[in-house]
């Protein structure tokens, strides 16, 4: 296990996200708001924050690529629109130059004096809160190794490319296992295809955040997302361990039953590629 190389604009890093668009992602989680949209708040969020980790000085430095793949009723399909919906790996700097639109929406704020305040804050959005139909993951995936076996042969000692998926439920087109597998002999010279997987619920039951056996995990689909999953790498294990998780070097890149925090905290570790040059 390497993932070791340095990212600089010649060498970046790729990460793509496959998100379940299927028609459960309506259902409401313990917030009100669906999964879809909490699904589609916290990758613009993340969108965010991956543009602002590559800001310097002179503007956006391109250290990533980005891609977003949302599977449902619809199949599978691009879940960027506009100019980023040509190809499915964007530099981050076209990200930051295109967002489907800018929302204005209300944060509450400490005012420094024990009250709270609402003040307007922009936010832009490229993703979409959609769900409809059923899911198919084994199509998504699919597409997702079609895509990281071109970006690998044309990057072949960059640090590998990271596979974000969310979903929350069972695949209905088949065994996705099988294309796990697939995805992970695909390689740079620095490791395989790191495949960190989600799974979102509004049950309001405990989140199992990144085990490191299926023991405890409650069903065969628990144990299917954990079997689907990589050992996390060394630097992420240590960034895990920096924000309160308990890991190790047997930990997978796996949540089961998350909410909403588990969420943005999971898309924030699994982001964290080796250093930034």
């Amino acid at each position: 296990m390497a993932y070791e190389a340095q990212i600089s604009r010649t060498n970046p890093a790729a990460f793509l996200f496959v998100v379940d668009q299927s028609g459960s992602m309506s259902d409401k989680m313990s917030s009100g708001r669906s999964k879809a949209e909490f699904v589609a708040d916290a990758l613009n969020r993340t969108l965010m924050n991956l543009i602002t980790r590559c800001t310097k000085s002179e503007g956006v430095r391109d250290y990533f690529e980005i891609g977003v793949l949302g599977y449902g009723g619809q199949g599978v399909s691009n879940g960027f629109s506009g100019p980023l919906g040509g190809q499915v790996l964007n530099p981050i700097s076209a990200l930051e130059q295109n967002p489907a639109r800018v929302e204005d929406r209300k944060r509450k704020m400490d005012d420094g004096a024990g009250g709270i305040i609402e003040t307007a804050i922009k936010f832009p959005v490229w993703f979409d809160a959609i769900a409809s139909g059923g899911t198919p993951m084994r199509e998504a995936l699919t597409r997702a190794a079609e895509e990281l076996v071109t970006w690998c042969d044309a990057h072949p000692d960059c640090y590998p490319p990271t596979i974000l998926h969310v979903t929350d439920g069972e695949s209905n087109d088949g065994d996705p296992e099988e294309i796990a597998n697939h995805l992970r002999q695909i390689r740079t010279n620095d490791g395989e295809v790191l495949i960190l997987n989600i799974h979102v619920s509004s049950l309001g039951n405990d989140p199992i955040r990144y085990p490191s056996s299926d023991t405890g995990l409650p069903d065969a689909y628990a144990k299917l997302l954990f079997r689907m999953s990589s050992p996390l790498p060394e630097h992420l294990v240590r960034f895990a361990q920096e924000k309160g998780h308990t890991v190790g070097i047997e930990s997978r890149g796996f949540m089961f039953n998350a909410e909403a925090a588990e969420l943005v905290d999971f898309f924030d570790i699994g982001t964290r590629a080796s250093q930034l040059r």
